[in-house]
């Protein structure tokens, strides 16, 4: 049974299938190194991967998640940054920025 996985195990199993999904990289020791941060990288995405351990109705954002992850990224040379959570069932939600959401959109409709 799931129940007494430790938390490290949903995060790593979440970390991997982010990173099949966008083929990315999932950053080693889930970026606790001191130069490598994040847990997937792509060549133009930091990306940082929250997860519950227990299926869950809501999940709570924190400012200070996408403030760090920003400064990371940019730190590292990455272009965009996102954070990605699931509520436990293992369905992903991926969260992006303002400015590259509106990119996203000008780019839509030039298509």
């Amino acid at each position: 049974m799931m129940k007494n996985k430790p938390t490290r195990y949903f995060s790593n199993r979440q970390e991997k299938r982010v990173a099949k999904t966008v083929s990315g990289k999932q950053t080693a020791n889930s970026g606790a190194t001191k130069f490598s941060k994040g847990d997937v990288t792509t060549k133009n995405f930091l990306i940082e991967c929250k997860t519950c351990t227990k299926e869950q109705k809501s999940f709570t954002l924190q400012r200070e998640w996408f403030e760090k992850n920003d400064e990371e990224a940019f730190a590292m040379g990455y272009q965009n940054s996102a954070i990605v959570f699931d509520f436990g069932d293992g369905v992903d939600r991926y969260v992006i920025s303002e400015k590259l959401f509106k990119k996203l959109l000008k780019y839509m409709e030039e298509e």
